[in-house]
């Protein structure tokens, strides 16, 4: 395969699957690494393409953010078993923070109806999952509604967040690397999120491994502010090591 074609079926996985990993590439194509880090140079160049850690993303990608729909049905199975595993980390009868994310939303879904937690949140789907657990004492953040995610942002949420303590902050992120942190596209959003991290004492943070490597606009925290990763066992073992080398446990399910 020459290399114009070889990049122009790079540029169609990057579009079909949002990003595409060097090592993947070079097997699939049975070429050197190097040679698809000179592929993706050259799609990036053209505008094409976004370079990102050990891959690439389709250009616009980074500003790009799925809604709430078809985050609900990207990696369910995945999103379903991290969610399950999130419950061993609830603290009985103590207080959570719950972010705006499928992911997060799932783990509201599983949560039985008679726990007795305090739960803040500041994602009306999140809250509309559990204003009918009697058990639960939940108190909704305020603020500007973003319509993408249906998570309140700007300063009434961020003044909400400065005056608790909670016991575990459960958050969500659109992307994450071992070096670069955690990030999302929106700046307001990612602000949220910072002071939803210092609201708590312990940090969770459950995310499937599709967003290893990827990199967007708003960085709101590094693995040295969270406490546990669950995601599942696509997370490359060179960035699952890295990971907990910065200092963050890191359980697959």
């Amino acid at each position: 395969m020459y290399a114009p074609e070889r990049q122009q079926e790079i540029l169609r996985l990057a579009r079909e699957a949002g990003r595409v990993d060097v090592l993947s590439l070079a097997d699939q194509f049975q070429v050197t690494a190097e040679t698809v880090r000179r592929d993706l140079k050259a799609l990036d160049r053209a505008g094409l393409v976004r370079r990102v850690h050990g891959g690439a993303i389709p250009a616009g990608r980074l500003d790009f953010e799925p809604d709430l729909t078809e985050r609900e049905v990207t990696a369910a199975d995945e999103k379903d078993r991290i969610a399950a595993a999130a419950l061993a980390e609830l603290p009985d009868g103590g207080s959570i923070v719950l972010d705006a994310g499928s992911t997060v939303a799932r783990l509201a879904a599983v949560i039985p109806v008679d726990t007795a937690l305090t739960v803040v949140t500041h994602a009306l789907p999140v809250a509309a999952r559990l204003a009918d657990h009697t058990g639960i004492d939940l108190h909704l953040v305020g603020g500007r509604v973003r319509h993408r995610t249906r998570a309140a942002v700007d300063a009434w949420a961020l003044r909400a967040y400065a005056e608790i303590r909670a016991d575990v902050a459960f958050l969500a992120t659109n992307g994450f690397t071992a070096e670069g942190g955690l990030t999302t596209p929106d700046l307001a959003e990612a602000a949220v999120k910072r002071a939803a991290m210092a609201a708590a004492r312990r940090v969770v943070l459950l995310a499937d491994s599709a967003k290893a490597g990827q990199e967007h606009f708003a960085r709101f925290g590094s693995f040295a502010d969270v406490d546990l990763l669950i995601t599942d066992p696509g997370l490359d073992p060179a960035q699952k090591a890295a990971i907990e080398a910065a200092g963050t446990e890191v359980v697959l399910v």
